[in-house]
C-alpha cells in the first residue's frame, strides 16, 4: 500500500471509531446517567426507561456497535486490499 492510502485507510478507520464510541458515549452516559430522571417517565416492559438504557439497553447497543463496526471494517479492509 502506498503511503497516502495508509494514511487515508487510517483516517477512515479513526473516523469510523470516533462516530461509533460517540454514540456509545450517548447511550451509556448521555441517556443512562444525564437525562435517567426525564426518560423514566416512559417505560418499556414495564421498567423505567432511564433504569432500562442504563442496566440492558447500553449493552445491547455496545454489542451492536461491535457488529457495526467489523462490517465496516471488512467493507474498508477490502476497499484497501487489506482483508486477510
Amino acid at each position: 500500500m502506498k503511503k497516502k492510502d495508509v494514511h487515508e485507510y487510517w483516517k477512515k478507520n479513526i473516523r469510523v471509531v470516533l462516530i461509533l464510541l460517540s454514540i456509545w458515549f450517548l447511550v451509556s452516559y448521555v441517556f443512562g446517567i444525564f437525562l435517567v430522571d426525564f426518560m423514566n417517565q416512559f417505560s418499556v416492559g414495564g421498567a423505567k426507561l432511564g433504569f432500562w438504557f442504563s442496566q440492558q439497553g447500553s449493552i445491547y447497543v455496545f454489542v451492536v456497535l461491535i457488529f457495526i463496526y467489523v462490517r465496516i471494517m471488512n467493507k474498508l479492509d477490502k476497499e484497501y486490499d487489506v482483508n486477510e
